[in-house]
């Protein structure tokens, strides 16, 4: 099986991108195979622009860029997002890719009648946040049911795509990371568990 692993921090020396790597390394020893996306170093604009805005209105086809990244996702069997968690969010670099890459005619089919045809069944997604405040700040403001809406629902499930796990690593900034790369790496390697217990 394969992965696709889109990491969305602009520091190739940051916790979000090791522990991405031992996501692939898990992946790597349990026999699957992936691919790191690399938005930042791969230099993908996460504005969306007007060439976007007429992909959206049916006026145009999609940028090569967004194309590239679609193909990414068309070879992966599952999609596992690792970012920081900025402003109880997602960063702007990979929510710019999500804008982006799932589009009108390819994610979902907008008609005009206000109708909605989810095109992504069948495709399931992984999310591995990464944030500096501790797990007891994130309950209290009710953050899992905010990215459970947010994200889960708002993007993944548009579509038809669903979310077989969501990994919060809290405390990053003062944990040690040790513990954070064992379980990323243990995440990897029992991916493909999930996804045949969803099945």
């Amino acid at each position: 099986m394969h992965a696709l692993i889109v990491i969305g921090h602009h520091d190739p020396a940051s916790l979000t991108h090791a522990l991405a790597h031992q996501v692939a390394a898990g992946l790597a020893a349990a026999g699957h195979t992936s691919e790191l996306a690399d938005l930042a170093s791969e230099g993908f604009d996460p504005r969306f622009g007007l060439a976007d805005h007429a992909v959206h209105r049916r006026l145009a086809a999609p940028p090569a860029d967004v194309l590239a990244e679609q193909a990414r996702i068309d070879r992966a069997d599952t999609l596992v997002l690792v970012y920081p968690i900025y402003w109880w969010s997602l960063p702007a670099l990979l929510k710019g890719w999500v804008e982006r890459v799932f589009s009108n005619g390819w994610a979902f089919d907008y008609a005009d009648d206000g109708s909605t045809t989810k095109r992504l069944r069948g495709m399931t997604a992984h999310l591995v946040g990464v944030a500096g405040a501790d797990a007891g700040t994130f309950e209290r403001h009710g953050y899992a049911e905010a990215m459970r809406v947010q994200i889960e629902h708002g993007i993944f499930d548009y579509c038809g795509a669903q979310v077989l796990s969501s990994t919060l690593f809290s405390e990053t900034e003062s944990a040690p990371q040790a513990a954070a790369l064992r379980q990323a790496h243990a995440l990897g390697q029992g991916l493909f568990d999930t996804e045949a217990v969803s099945a």
